[in-house]
């Protein structure tokens, strides 16, 4: 026995330095795998505008005259805004469905579960439905971006009433969060239902793409807002990763810790919150990638967030950027909402993952 210790000990500790690089060659491996779906995205599309050719011209490695004014055009004006709004909005859900997994320590919890999707639907489906009457301030107020402000607004209020119903005596119940986001959200579906009904029928066209989801609206001026609503929730995360990760042992373990639990479940329903509604504003509802995202990271680098929350934003990004290319060519030269794409994509992989882990479980 003590030969076989001997012998064992030193793969051990050998084995010890390849665990711990394995999260950082995950980390590399996503931040060429974004570069590369960039890359793909720009190139993708009805259109043989040529993302290579401008690139040439952008660093000045090609004469002017190399590169056809409308191909010039439809990168910088087309593609490359749907890129990068794809690689905020992914990484923004993703990165929301981990801190909701991390809070409510479930990996099958997502943003949808806090209701804050459905309130945002909710306000953009006010907004499409009673622009033209009851919401007519807003619209004059605001113009083109009326419908993302009464996205996010909706997505606001809802969160400011589930943290209303879920607090007592300074206290927020995860389990009331949790049911009372079930309730809300169910209750925004049953709004959203009705404004169906009573949509005609451009509204009605309007309403069901932008429920499945686009990024064929990107503009710079789009990019910039959510920009700073995922920037600002961004920098808080690496304050709230320690947090997490003592969580994942209980609450109360998590307070003998040091760890304001109280605060750190207040700060992770707003940054869930805020990214999850300046997400949909812009881009309407996207499933699957807040869960299945974080769920496929942990199999891979562990639950530890320090890693799995920067690993998240890229990953989810890259992917997302990857689904758009695919709605702007497989049916070419129409467009799928990209809703569609992560359904087909993401649903049968996430039974597959679940299907595993319960035959995992029942050995």
């Amino acid at each position: 026995m003590a030969a076989t210790t001997v012998v064992e000990e030193p793969a051990m500790q050998a084995a010890k330095p390849l665990r711990a690089a394995v999260p950082q060659m995950v980390i590399a491996a996503l931040i060429v795998g974004v570069v590369v779906a960039a890359g793909i995205s720009l190139t993708a599309g009805a259109s043989n505008a040529s993302a290579f050719a401008v690139a040439m011209h952008w660093t000045g490695l090609a004469p002017a005259d190399a590169i056809l004014p409308r191909d010039l055009l439809i990168i910088e004006a087309i593609r490359l805004p749907r890129v990068v709004l794809g690689l905020l909005v992914g990484a923004a859900l993703a990165v929301s469905g981990a801190v909701m997994q991390g809070i409510f320590r479930n990996p099958l919890a997502d943003p949808g579960l806090a209701g804050v999707s459905a309130g945002a639907g909710l306000g953009a489906a006010a907004m499409i439905v009673l622009g033209g009457s009851l919401a007519l301030p807003l619209t004059g107020a605001f113009g083109y971006a009326a419908l993302p402000v009464a996205a996010f607004g909706g997505g606001l209020f809802t969160t400011i009433v589930l943290y209303s119903l879920s607090t007592r005596l300074g206290r927020t119940s995860i389990a009331t969060m949790l049911l009372a986001g079930i309730a809300l959200g169910a209750l925004s579906g049953a709004a959203t239902g009705l404004l169906v009904y009573m949509a005609d029928d451009k509204q009605l066209r309007d309403l069901t793409f932008w429920g499945m989801g686009s990024l064929g609206g990107a503009t710079w001026q789009k990019i910039a807002t959510l920009a700073v609503v995922v920037t600002a929730s961004f920098c808080a995360l690496p304050f709230m990763s320690r947090g997490l990760n003592a969580l994942a042992l209980g609450e109360a373990a998590a307070w003998h810790m040091g760890i304001s639990v109280e605060r750190l479940k207040r700060t992770a329903i707003v940054i869930v919150a805020a990214m999850t509604g300046a997400s949909v504003a812009v881009s309407g509802g996207i499933g699957f990638v807040g869960i299945v995202v974080p769920h496929v990271l942990r199999l891979a680098i562990g639950p530890d967030h320090r890693v799995l929350l920067p690993a998240s934003a890229l990953l989810g990004g890259a992917l997302l950027v990857l689904a758009d290319a695919v709605a702007r060519t497989v049916a070419a030269p129409a467009e799928l909402p990209i809703g569609i794409v992560t359904a087909l994509a993401g649903a049968p992989f996430f039974l597959w993952l679940l299907l595993r882990r319960r035959s995992i479980l029942d050995l």
